[in-house]
């Protein structure tokens, strides 16, 4: 069993805990995103094969590769509100023009983690309803963390106005 320092998960933690400007509050937001994410995807995985209806089995398989695809995307996003961040500090040393299109790029990335955070929360229900019940709590806990990556990226971008 690997432990969780064995993780890459632990390099960021670190990071967000520095005396510097990125990653900060967008990273995190993303990264807690990916966690309800994978939450999710763990979930399907251990309900697939249980079942017993072919049409649930392949609504699994999909809800495994959509949340596949939104996990690792979220992981971009870690890093592309950092670099989004690090282009408005930049842009406060120059004209007014580049930091108002500074933030407008910089909003997008919380926006983003908005709207995957909503689809993932979007396919839930099927694994309350069809997936194994032992594991409802990690459903609850996913449920938890997305709602939390949504409302403080909801927070990042109506600074970033």
């Amino acid at each position: 069993m690997k432990l969780y320092k064995d993780y890459p998960l632990n390099k960021y933690v670190g990071a967000i805990a520095q005396r510097q400007p990125v990653p900060g509050g967008g990273s995190a937001a993303a990264l807690t995103a990916a966690l309800g994410v994978s939450l999710v995807m763990m979930v399907a995985q251990y309900s697939r094969g249980k079942t017993g209806s072919p049409s649930k089995e392949r609504r699994l398989k999909t809800i495994i590769q959509k949340c596949r695809r939104i996990q690792k995307r979220l992981m971009d996003l870690v890093d592309l509100d950092a670099i989004s961040y690090l282009n408005v500090v930049k842009a406060r040393e120059m004209k007014s023009g580049s930091l108002r299109r500074a933030r407008q790029q910089a909003r997008k990335v919380p926006q983003e983690v908005c709207r995957l955070s909503f689809q993932t929360v979007a396919m839930m229900s099927f694994l309350v309803k069809s997936g194994n019940l032992n594991l409802i709590s990690d459903v609850e806990v996913a449920l938890e963390l997305l709602s939390a990556a949504f409302r403080s990226a909801r927070i990042l971008a109506a600074v970033n106005q």
